[in-house]
């Protein structure tokens, strides 16, 4: 267990299945874009992990960026997404893969997926390393999930409560 602020949180996914679910998800990005360069746009602050560990494993060429958004405060989205640090990058005509810590609720997805279409970017993949089917209330596809979970709070990898938890190199779900 552990103590994040007030909460508790207890083992869920341990650094060998996640490091499995990465290799996973780019070994299919690589065999669906064998012979093209996708540019790989990682969702901050939660990605960053998913998105160094992916880019070791994507062995074919590639370019990479980030972006950040905000919905969260504390343990529950906030259903309203802000852009806080934009692309500058020419996107249009690009094949463009949004690499996602989480998918649940699916604001962010819809936000970025607008971002994304005024960039006339060539075509749109969204990869997440989890994702929540539960709680996911949208019609975008999700072309790459890594592992599916319950609808439960989860931190580690990237994933925090409040500004901790982001550096366990495993995921511990709330008590």
């Amino acid at each position: 267990m552990i103590q994040l602020h007030d909460k508790t949180f207890v083992p869920f996914i341990d650094a060998a299945q996640i490091d499995d679910a990465v290799a996973k998800v780019a070994c299919q990005l690589e065999n669906d874009f064998r012979g093209e360069t996708p540019v790989f746009v990682a969702v901050l602050n939660g990605a960053f992990m998913f998105a160094s560990d992916f880019m070791k494993h994507y062995k074919s060429n590639c370019e990479i960026s980030f972006v950040k958004l905000a919905s969260y405060e504390g343990t529950s989205s906030t259903n309203d997404v802000k852009q806080l640090i934009g692309l500058n990058q020419d996107l249009k005509g690009r094949l463009v893969v949004l690499i996602e810590d989480i998918v649940d609720t699916g604001n962010t997805v819809v936000e970025l997926k607008k971002i994304f279409e005024e960039k006339e970017v060539k075509s749109l993949k969204i990869a997440t390393l989890f994702f929540k089917p539960e709680a996911y209330k949208k019609d975008i596809k999700l072309d790459y999930i890594g592992i599916e979970i319950p609808n439960k709070f989860i931190v580690g990898y990237g994933l925090d409560y409040d500004g901790l938890g982001r550096n366990l190199p495993e995921i511990y779900q709330l008590q």
